[in-house]
């Protein structure tokens, strides 16, 4: 196999691009790595947003170990159960991570049911919750694609374009090399290549984009859950797009690209969630707008602490 991955209209060739790297004898893969890097930079996130708005960081470091643990089952079901024809022979390949395979669309489900059932459970609001994580979140996203660079995946179809990427045939999947790709392929000191859209670099860099935009926000949102909002209507609206260019698309047994449909139903559904709320949220002391929170009262022996609808919060404004 060969591991090298260029970027010819930019100049930038990189020789020697593994999928891992030897520990005490023991091969750790690039993408766990990088997800490994995301969770803890994500807690980071997370916590210093919850110390700003008066939270209890500790509320977040228990919440994250689970909503971590639900968002990776979440993202690996969602992936098998639209690639079942990839591990329906061999059960036990569901369970390997090294080689990726993760579905950001199930992670994200899964986190977001983990949320309000952790919220009942805490009495915290569900809405002040999923603010805090939002740009944890996109912090993962962001960071988590680059495992697919190591990994040689999630690329879209043939492109003679500025960032178009070359990579190896032997490098890759074969399912992956469409026949446009093998009528463009290239020989290159006996190697063939294939040139292809870095997709995952486009949505690392939008999310990035997104990310800038919610922290230059989160100071004059109107309303509780506002960011999360604005979250998945961007991040939908880049899916739609970046969906059509990928060559690995999940499908539904009618052939339509899953992840391309709920990424189009996804801001539909928050656009008109954020126009609604936008003129109504008034209505509702539960998004309320505020910029600081009062804090949660010292948990009293023998006394329950109030629902999260039952918090009160101090409009500074």
């Amino acid at each position: 196999m060969h591991y090298d991955i260029s970027f010819p209209h930019l100049g930038i060739t990189l020789d020697h691009v593994g999928k891992s790297v030897d520990l005490f004898g023991v091969s750790i893969a690039y993408y766990g790595i990088i997800i490994g890097m995301a969770i803890l930079i994500g807690f980071a996130i997370a916590t210093s947003e919850a110390k700003r708005t008066r939270q209890n960081p500790e509320d977040y470091l228990d919440m994250g170990i689970i909503g971590v643990i639900a968002g990776i089952a979440g993202a690996r079901i969602y992936y098998v159960i639209f690639s079942w024809d990839m591990y329906k022979d061999d059960l036990l390949d569901i369970f390997n991570l090294r080689e990726g395979g993760l579905a950001i669309y199930g992670g994200v489900i899964a986190a977001v049911i983990s949320v309000f059932v952790l919220a009942k459970v805490k009495h915290l609001s569900p809405f002040q919750i999923f603010d805090t994580i939002a740009m944890a979140l996109l912090n993962g996203q962001m960071l988590g694609r680059w495992g697919n660079f190591f990994n040689r995946e999630a690329f879209g179809e043939y492109t003679d374009r500025l960032f178009a990427m070359r990579l190896p045939v032997d490098a890759v999947r074969s399912g992956d090399i469409t026949e446009k790709m093998r009528e463009h392929m290239e020989r290159i000191n006996g190697v063939s290549y294939i040139q292809v859209h870095p997709t995952f670099l486009y949505e690392s860099l939008w999310c990035a984009v997104l990310l800038i935009i919610l922290v230059l926000y989160r100071k004059h949102k109107k309303y509780e859950g506002e960011l999360f909002l604005l979250y998945l209507f961007g991040y939908g609206l880049g899916r739609v797009w970046i969906e059509g260019l990928r060559t690995d698309q999940l499908l539904l047994g009618i052939g339509l690209p899953v992840s391309q449909l709920l990424a189009g139903a996804l801001v539909i559904g928050t656009g008109i969630a954020l126009l609604y709320l936008g003129r109504h949220h008034k209505n509702s002391p539960m998004h309320r707008s505020v910029t600081k929170y009062e804090p949660m009262p010292e948990k009293i022996k023998g006394k329950k602490p109030p629902k999260w609808n039952e918090r009160l919060f101090k409009n500074m404004k």
